[in-house]
This record gives C-alpha cells, sequence and structure tokens, in this order.
C-alpha cells in the first residue's frame, strides 16, 4: 500500500510539473512587472524618488509588452485593452513626472497601473487554469 501511496504520489508530482511548465515565461511581462514592483511599493511608503527616475523607462517596458509576442499558453488578444490602457497610463504618468507633478498625484495615478497590471496578470493566470 505504501508503494501504490508514493507511485502515486510521484505521478502527481510529475503531472504538477509538467503543467508548471506548460506556461513559458512572458519576458515583456515579468520585465514590466519587475519595474512596476520597484516603483510602486516605495510610493506606497511615501518615497516617490524611484518613480520620478523611472517613469520613462516604465513607460517603455509597457510599450515593449505591448508589442511583444505572448509565448505559448498566453492569449495576447484577452488582455490586449487592458495591456492599451496600461501604455496609455504609463505614458500618462511620465507627463505627469515632467511636469513635476505633487506625489499624491502621481501616487493615485501609479496605483491605477498597479490595479490595470494586476486585471491583467489575473487574466493571465485564469487561462492559465483551463489548460
Amino acid at each position: 500500500m505504501k508503494k501504490v501511496a508514493c507511485v502515486l504520489i510521484a505521478v502527481f508530482i510529475l503531472i504538477a510539473f509538467t503543467h508548471a511548465q506548460e506556461k513559458k515565461a512572458w519576458k515583456e511581462m515579468n520585465d514590466f512587472h519587475i519595474i512596476m514592483s520597484e516603483t510602486f511599493h516605495p510610493a506606497e511608503e511615501g518615497h516617490f524618488e524611484a518613480i520620478k527616475k523611472r517613469s520613462q523607462e516604465m513607460a517603455d517596458k509597457a510599450v515593449a509588452w505591448q508589442k511583444s509576442v505572448a509565448p505559448d499558453g498566453y492569449d495576447k488578444k484577452k488582455v490586449e485593452a487592458s495591456l492599451n490602457k496600461l501604455v496609455k497610463g504609463t505614458k500618462e504618468l511620465n507627463s505627469l513626472v515632467k511636469a513635476k507633478s505633487s506625489d499624491k498625484v502621481l501616487k493615485v495615478k501609479l496605483s491605477g497601473l498597479h490595479d490595470i497590471f494586476h486585471e491583467i496578470m489575473e487574466k493571465c493566470e485564469k487561462e492559465d487554469h483551463h489548460h
């Protein structure tokens, strides 16, 4: 009985690992996630230096993501509208930074972009469960 249980557990782990490997990383999504994380979390704590220095880079990463080819396992059409909002919003944020807008204004805009990013991530995750 123990052997059967061990074999079943091994098979389950193998299936789970194979399923996890099925979906490749979307490099541009990960690149955007890094800059969002490195700018949003400090801003939450009242530190806006990172987003002020990197708002152009964030906009560039959003554009790169929008223009990228989605790897197997992702349906880019499902997230296209949200990606368009993300690109538009990051460009607006960059303009606000250049115009030396208040930290409060930047925080509101950045928080909205963070929400859009998570909306895209959720759509990608939901899609993953259908495989």
